[in-house]
């Protein structure tokens, strides 16, 4: 039996980091996961698909403004499989990475399914059924959360798919019905129609991107529309049925039932947490009403010397808030101050195109919040940057107090704008207002100007506009 400061179940960007941070602070550590390391994100997740959406930022590009850039084909050839090869090669790479800092760190790493025995004990069983006990003082859960179904629909792999299947999969479908407008359905989205596959978006909620501010959502949709994305949105999923030839979906919404054909649907419509057969209810660990893990703001659970991180405590379902919770929970355990998250705050990205980014209150949620606000927006269209790059569909908007000129929360739809979104969230942490970045040069020509821009804006003198 081997004993440990810190074994971390799941290797995923919550559980790796954590186990890193661990080992870092002089803490033994093991990791455990029973399929690969970089968990969902690295393996069939964000990386993989940030490859496929650069192929169909191309793709696009050749299909529909060739013209435009002065480019001419007698007989363009897309090969869909090279791209889904190049996500694998990337994601290859850096689950490789992996390994390689579990080695530099002295991190044992364990290959199995992991289940608690007790408060300071974890049964590990490999793939050929050889079981192992590790003991812990302290042990990490971090085993993430798994696509959500509609009852009494049925993900077969081939014609009805999860996001995992999706990803995989090196033949894009001809057509396709996308069952929910979130971060995932609308990135698919982008890279199915990208390829030139007819996409239909079938959203219940009255807009998609639901989450998001309600100007951000309504661009996307003027973007989508022009691409020829049907977007059925306060429309309902009665069932699916699948056979050889495809997929048959009943829907009702603002236009009544519908029947809608296609070669394959994607179910992309939230997450459930992966807390079952691992053992939380022999030692007591608390769930929320969701079947979350509860967690204090440390990471700490309801069970002394257990702790939980990323998509299993269902705090906010990102790659980079479980690497947040992973550090600031080995940092606990190593008996570090720590600071608490402030997830309304947390920075969130949307790969489609445009993209999306944003944190904090939106302008409705500022304002049901009791906050008298000032806006400042900024297009692209009116940015040298984006008009040369040919991207200029989109906007940033900065939301602050009236009264302090606190920085209340930002929403951008535009090129790369998760790429500008830090500025804005530092700036927020470090209680910057907009007027100490309307007056922080910004280099020219660059889309950050926009930031810029929005904060003049904010201000009341904005200059281009």
């Amino acid at each position: 039996m081997t004993a440990y400061d810190v074994l971390v179940i799941g290797a995923g960007p919550g559980g790796y980091v954590n186990a890193i941070r661990s080992a870092q602070l002089g803490l033994k550590t093991a990791i455990i996961d029973k399929q690969w390391l970089g968990g969902v994100c690295l393996n069939v997740g964000c990386i993989p698909s940030k490859s496929l959406l650069k192929n169909a930022e191309v793709a696009h590009t050749l299909r529909e403004r060739s013209k435009e850039l002065g480019f001419s084909f007698e007989n363009l050839q897309l090969d869909y499989s090279v791209a889904v090869k190049r996500s694998r090669d990337v994601s290859g790479r850096l689950t490789r990475g992996i390994g390689f800092l579990m080695k530099k760190h002295n991190i044992d790493v364990f290959m199995g399914s992991a289940a608690l025995t007790g408060k300071d004990s974890v049964e590990v069983t490999d793939k050929d059924g050889k079981a192992q006990t590790l003991t812990a003082k302290n042990i990490v859960i971090a085993t993430g959360a798994s696509a959500a179904s509609i009852p009494g629909v049925a993900v077969d792999g081939k014609r009805v798919l999860s996001y995992w299947e999706a990803i995989l999969q090196t033949e894009r479908p001809q057509s396709v019905v996308i069952i929910g407008a979130g971060a995932i359905g609308v990135e698919f989205a982008t890279i199915w129609s990208a390829y030139g596959t007819e996409v239909t978006i079938v959203e219940m909620l009255p807009r998609i991107l639901p989450l998001e501010d309600e100007e951000v959502s309504a661009e996307l949709t003027k973007a989508y529309q022009k691409r020829g994305i049907k977007l059925l949105t306060g429309t309902k999923v009665q069932s699916v049925s699948a056979d050889e030839k495809g997929v048959t979906i009943k829907v009702s919404g603002p236009e009544g039932e519908q029947t809608l054909n296609a070669e394959q649907a994607l179910v992309a419509i939230g997450f459930k947490p992966n807390t079952r057969d691992i053992g939380l209810e022999k030692v007591g660990v608390a769930l929320n009403e969701r079947g979350f893990i509860k967690v204090d703001e440390r990471m700490a659970t309801s069970v002394p010397g257990i702790w939980a991180i990323g998509d299993v405590t269902g705090q906010l379902l990102l790659a980079h808030v479980a690497s947040a919770q992973g550090i600031l929970c080995a940092e606990a355990i190593a008996g570090q101050e720590t600071t608490p998250l402030d997830y309304r705050m947390m920075p969130r990205a949307t790969y489609c195109q445009p993209q999306v980014a944003s944190f904090g209150y939106t302008e409705q949620q500022a304002r049901d919040a009791g906050y008298e606000i000032k806006v400042g927006r900024f297009p692209f269209q009116a940015n040298g940057k984006a008009l040369g790059l040919g991207e200029y569909t989109g906007f940033a908007k900065i939301i602050t107090d009236a009264k302090y000129g606190e920085i209340l929360g930002a929403h951008l739809i535009g090129p790369e704008v998760s790429e500008l979104l830090p500025e804005l969230t530092l700036a927020q942490k470090m209680e910057l207002t907009t007027a100490e970045i309307a007056r922080n040069v910004h280099a020219h020509p660059t889309l950050s100007e926009v930031l810029m821009e929005a904060a003049e804006g904010a201000e009341g003198h904005a200059i281009h506009i």
